[in-house]
């Protein structure tokens, strides 16, 4: 990892928070699953996935609220404004990653998203939309 260049830049909806990815996200994908569905009030969630060491953050640390949604698993957002950050393992093999929030990226993702996962909980409505547009 080259630890002076910026790959992406990020912000929270009300820009209290700030941060960078130091390096290229190994994955990106979509979440269809029931967690993020409530996190983001939306059909799904979009994420880049990186190291811990190459996430870091510029501004507004102190604005982030922590919340264990689920065993091992940490989500934080900003606590002004809402906008979701990051999730990532706390504990087990998982845990030196961090899945950051496309929506919050400044700088323009134009990578391809690798991963579509939890395909079974996919809202209904969302479902519709999707196969309606396959054809």
């Amino acid at each position: 990892m080259d630890s002076e260049r910026i790959y992406y830049r990020g912000s929270c909806l009300c820009k209290a928070v700030c941060f960078e990815l130091l390096a290229e996200p190994v994955t990106a994908s979509h979440c269809y699953c029931s967690m993020c569905q409530k996190q983001h009030g939306a059909a799904f969630a979009s994420y880049a996935r990186v190291r811990q060491e190459e996430f870091r953050y510029t501004r507004g640390q102190n604005a982030v609220k922590r919340f264990a949604s689920s065993g091992a698993v940490e989500r934080c957002f900003c606590s002004e404004c809402g906008s979701n950050l990051t999730w990532g393992y706390t504990e087990g093999e998982w845990s030196e990653w961090l899945a950051v929030a496309l929506g919050c990226f400044d700088t323009p993702y134009t990578a391809a998203i690798t991963r579509e996962i939890h395909l079974d909980d996919m809202a209904p409505w969302w479902e519709q939309l999707a196969k309606a547009r396959q054809t």
